[in-house]
């Protein structure tokens, strides 16, 4: 069995497929590495491919109006990204940014299209992926929307904690450091705001911080923020 193959059983996009759909699609993909820093693609360039993380971390942010960097989502292994050119084409939304060492793996746009055409199964399952992305991204705006900065930022550290978060003696760890300018871009808020915000959680209780990684030590606290 090849390495392509192994890996793509892993990915949630490909459950349902059998071997053999599998193999064809293990045929047509290709990896590329890329240190910290690198930029894999910027928005408004033309989408000619969807990409499979395959170790690493990736950054995908948008530039609002004023300048300011807006951050969208973090790309984890096995996660897929920029599926959004695949079936409308046009150009990348975002940008994805290289946040540590990563491996990628690229299927070519015009390889997974005619691919599809053969299973529709596996569009569905692409569809899925994709209607799951929007939800998050609706969930995203009502909170910006409706929400005041501290139920932001509460809304954001549990979300982290669910998509990244792991086990800790003292709580749940989120699994990688974010300064506070990259919280600001998340939640919209500045800086200055964040760090206010964090020292207000840390002395209620909620989170701890451990060289510079954060501890959901009473998720219980934020969730009270929220209702």
């Amino acid at each position: 069995m090849s390495e392509n193959l192994r890996y793509l059983q892993k990915v949630p996009l490909f459950h349902g497929l059998s071997e053999d759909q599998l193999l064809e699609i293990s045929r047509l993909l290709f990896e590329r590495s890329y240190n910290k820093g690198r930029i894999i693609f910027m928005e408004g360039e033309p989408g000619e491919a969807v990409y499979i993380l395959k170790a690493g971390f990736i950054k995908l942010t948008k530039r609002l109006e004023d300048g300011r960097e807006h951050i969208l989502h973090f790309v984890n292994p096995g996660e897929v990204f920029a599926e959004v050119v695949l079936f409308g084409g046009g150009n990348y939304p975002a940008t994805a940014e290289v946040q540590e060492a990563s491996v990628v793996g690229v299927l070519r746009n015009q390889d997974i299209e005619r691919l599809l055409s053969s299973h529709p199964n596996m569009a569905v399952e692409m569809l899925r992926i994709m209607s799951k992305r929007l939800r998050t991204a609706q969930e995203k705006i009502m909170n910006l929307a409706l929400h005041d900065t501290s139920r932001r930022l509460a809304f954001t550290l549990l979300k982290m904690a669910e998509d990244h978060g792991v086990t800790h003696p003292r709580g749940t760890l989120i699994n990688f450091s974010l300064t506070n300018q990259e919280f600001a871009n998340l939640t919209g808020t500045s800086r200055e705001t964040v760090n206010r915000m964090l020292n207000s959680f840390k002395r209620a209780g909620a989170i701890d911080i451990e060289r510079q990684q954060i501890i959901l030590t009473n998720k219980n606290k934020l969730e009270d923020l929220l209702r």
